[in-house]
């Protein structure tokens, strides 16, 4: 029997009498329905943050994806999952060196009963490897698409506890709209998130799109998204990409999230071009960075009460230098 931890085991007393899945349990997804015959014993995940949602719920996975980044130490793990394995008293699970691709033989060797990956770029080839292995929880449409709260709904699902994962989903969004009441000034105002940027070629935009799970967060938050970023999203992709001479098709947009520093800001704010975004003009720029907190734009289970405030608190800071 998958064992909670006693303190998270006695907060979730209310729901643990319905909690109990009648199997077999079926989940569809982009790839199929995957069945799973009876409630999992040992957990697995590929890809980024699946694992946060077995380790909130108080379940040690017996393998995962080593964080590849934001880790400052290079241990492979990410400060609020280090964190939680000493609250769980557990050793770190195995964790899977994915710099190549997914280790298909490392998570074959942790000998897993499920394999969770709602919130993943998996291909169909990797689907149908993994699937030799144990079932697979794949996303519901397109790869990194999984919102967070789909991503909790579906992996829970996948473990036998849909009712926990669903108090989870609750808590997270008191904890989002409870930061969000303190900074009104994020209200009405629209962001768009650039992906990186090379400081010595800015003749393309490269951004997230309408479908990715940062652009979605900010909903979330109080923000709207721009008509110009909806209208440049193409069917299923996570991502899109627009010449500099056209960057006044984003006039629509108030505050730009990306990653960098006071370089990259230089450079946006000398570019002839980039120059002339409205957001660029009155530096309403959130800058991230390869760090534990540049991970705040993608929220899941573990890293939201760690960095949420402070990532609000940069985007509310940008939203009033846009005005």
């Amino acid at each position: 029997m998958i064992r909670l931890v006693p303190c998270l085991a006695a907060a979730l007393a209310p729901v643990l009498a319905v909690a109990e899945e009648s199997y077999p349990v079926s989940i569809p997804h982009a790839f199929g329905t995957t069945t799973i015959a009876e409630r999992p014993q040992r957990v697995a995940t590929v890809n980024s943050g699946n694992h946060e949602v077995p380790l909130a719920l108080g379940v040690v996975p017996v393998g995962m994806a080593a964080a590849n980044y934001g880790d400052d130490n290079g241990d492979g793990l990410l400060p609020w999952v280090e964190e939680r394995l000493k609250e769980l008293g557990a050793e770190t699970p195995v964790l899977f060196d994915e710099g190549d691709g997914i280790d298909f033989e490392a998570v074959a060797a942790s000998a897993p009963d499920v394999i969770l990956a709602a919130y993943s770029g998996l291909t169909q080839a990797d689907y149908d490897t993994l699937s030799q292995i144990a079932p697979v929880v794949a996303y519901p449409d397109g790869a990194w698409t999984t919102e967070w709260r789909q991503m909790i709904r579906m992996n829970s699902a996948g473990m036998g506890m849909a009712a926990e994962g669903e108090a989870l989903v609750a808590r997270m969004d008191a904890q989002i709209a409870e930061t969000v009441a303190r900074h009104p000034e994020l209200q009405g105002r629209t962001a768009m998130f650039v992906t990186h940027l090379d400081t010595t070629n800015l003749s393309i935009i490269n951004f997230y799109s309408a479908h990715d799970t940062r652009v979605k967060f900010f909903q979330d938050l109080g923000l709207s998204m721009p008509k110009s970023v909806v209208e440049a999203t193409q069917p299923g992709q996570f991502f899109g990409s627009i010449s500099a001479e056209r960057i006044d098709a984003f006039d629509d947009v108030d505050i730009v999230v990306t990653y960098g520093g006071a370089p990259l800001l230089a450079a946006m704010k000398a570019d002839p071009l980039m120059a002339h975004m409205p957001a660029v003009a009155h530096e309403a720029i959130v800058m991230l960075g390869n760090d534990p907190a540049g991970n705040a734009a993608n929220p899941t289970p573990l890293s939201l009460p760690h960095v949420l405030e402070d990532y609000v608190a940069l985007l509310a800071e940008a939203a009033k230098t846009s005005e």
